[in-house]
Order: C-alpha cells, then structure tokens, then sequence
C-alpha cells in the first residue's frame, strides 16, 4: 500500500483508507474489518463522535488498541445529541471541542489523535475561537494535527487562510468534480484532501448496474446520462471500479480515498480495485466524458 503525505504534517497515510461509520456496531463482528484492514496496508482510520453515538469510537479504540503506535486515527467534533438522543444540532463551541475530544480520547482508549476534525462549519461560526481551541489541544498534545469535513467554500476557504490546518474531507469521485475548483487553493496552502463518496453509492464498481436501478439521479446526472457514462467507461477500461481509484489518486492533492464497509469481503474489493488501479494511466477518457461541476451554494 502507498502513502502519502498529510498535508503540511509529518503524518504519511495509506492511499487508500478506512471509513468506520460503515462497520458494525457489535465489536466481535468488526473486529476482522479492521484487522483486514490492517493486513492489507491500510494505516488510516476516520471514525466520528457522532457515529452510533460513540460506540463507533470504543469498537475503533478497542480494536487499534495494540496498534496504536502504528496507526493514525482521525475523528471529528461539532455536533451534539438533543435530550431526546433522537436527533443532533450543530454546536461548534470551544467548550464541546474541549469536552467532545476528551470523551472521544476516553472511547478510543488513548491520549492523543492524530487528526481532530471539524464535523462540518458555517459562516456564523466563531472561527478565531474555533481556530485557537485547536491549537490550544494542539500545543498541549491531545491532538497531532486538525482539519474540518465540509464540501462550502465559504467555510472552508477562510478556515485554511486563517489557520494551520492539513486536511478537508470532502466529497470528491468521477460523478462530482466539484472540489476540482479549488484543488489549486488547497495546494497553495499545503492542504489535502481525504475523499469519501468515491464510489458514489456503489455507483462507481461492478455493481453499477445494480445500483442504478435504485436510482433515479445521481447530483447533476439523469438516469440516462449515468447509465451512458458508466458503461462507456467500463467500455473503456474493462472494470469501474479501478479506474474510479485512479481517477482520484490521479489528483496530487489527494492523500487518501476513505471507504467504508460493513464486510471483510466489501473492503477486500475495495483493495483489488485499488491494486488494479495502479496500472492506469491515461484518465483522459473520463476527465473528457464526465461532467466538471462547481459548487453553486454557499460561496
């Protein structure tokens, strides 16, 4: 498995990395996702707090713990439980930072994370206080670096230009090439991207013709357009998935694709594609045929 540099840090993960939300909420079912995981290279693992509202996080400590020193593990902050615990509301105080990262260090069974993240943003949010919490746990060691998952160029522009932030996870595949705009930006600033949605709902595999029929649109696509998309590119190089793989990591500023699983046998073909990946080179065909869209919202 290659590695690649996060952002301006020290931190070299996996090109292709682990999505926790996905994995079981019995421990002794995702014990052997994450140990696979590891067989096979992967060194990354982003889970959240919000996630089975922390269960994610204990099975995630529990499991790395033997592992630690040879992880990194990424989690997230900014949403907290109503007290009904049927439902979340944005809070990205200092004060839930502060506490969200102490009880996510008690349920990852460690005392430190390599990346804190910022579980999304808006422009009403107090970012001077936002910015300097993380440097704060930053100077004090609970935190190795921090970064934020948001797809608005409204927050996460002024986030990067006013901070010493390494990463943006954000949404990124050949069906929706909106971060494209700002990779330049990012590169600038010595950020990089973690991307999830890369296989768009399986959209992106060997399944696609399976899935497609559960849809009626994908982001700007039709139905129509997808289908004549998809199987051009399976046309083209035999099988979507890899050249779905290539076509992120064809992107410098990239670090790694995060993906998620529910089996052992999910993520293995996650894996495969990922090897055959390696063998594709010209990504011309796809950049040509698929759409290259902008964010319209929250600029």
């Amino acid at each position: 498995m290659k590695k690649r540099q996060l952002g301006k840090s020290s931190i070299e993960i996996s090109e292709l990395s682990l999505g926790c939300m996905s994995l079981p909420t019995i421990a002794s079912e995702a014990r052997p996702i994450i140990e696979t995981a590891l067989e096979i290279g992967i060194n990354y693992f982003d889970t959240a707090d919000l996630y089975d509202k922390g269960m994610n996080e204990e099975i995630v400590g529990e499991v790395l713990n033997p592992y630690r020193d040879k992880v990194f593990i990424a989690t997230k902050v900014g949403n907290r439980w109503n007290e009904q615990g049927d439902g979340w509301y944005w809070d990205a105080s200092k004060e839930l930072i502060e506490e969200g990262l102490k009880d996510s260090l008690r349920r990852l069974k460690t005392d430190y994370v390599d990346l804190y993240q910022l579980h999304g943003g808006t422009i009403d949010d107090h970012w001077d206080e936002i910015i300097d919490t993380f440097e704060k746990l930053k100077k004090e060691g609970l935190i190795r670096e921090y970064g934020i998952s948001s797809i608005r160029p409204n927050v996460f522009k002024p986030f990067f230009e006013n901070s010493h932030g390494v990463s943006n996870m954000m949404q990124y595949s050949i069906l929706d090439r909106r971060p494209e705009q700002w990779f330049e930006f990012f590169a600038e600033k010595k950020v990089s991207i973690v991307t999830r949605g890369s296989i768009a709902n399986g959209l992106l595999t060997d399944e696609w013709k399976v899935r497609i029929e559960k849809k009626n649109h994908y982001l700007n696509y039709s139905k129509e357009e997808l289908k004549e998309l998809l199987e051009n590119i399976e046309r083209e190089y035999g099988s979507i998935h890899p050249a779905s793989m290539a076509f992120n990591l064809s992107q410098p500023v990239i670090a790694s694709i995060v993906v998620g699983a529910r089996t052992k046998e999910q993520l293995l073909k996650n894996f495969e594609a990922y090897k055959k990946a390696q063998s594709i080179q010209d990504l011309s065909f796809i950049k040509k045929l698929a759409k290259k869209d902008i964010y319209t919202q929250h600029r």
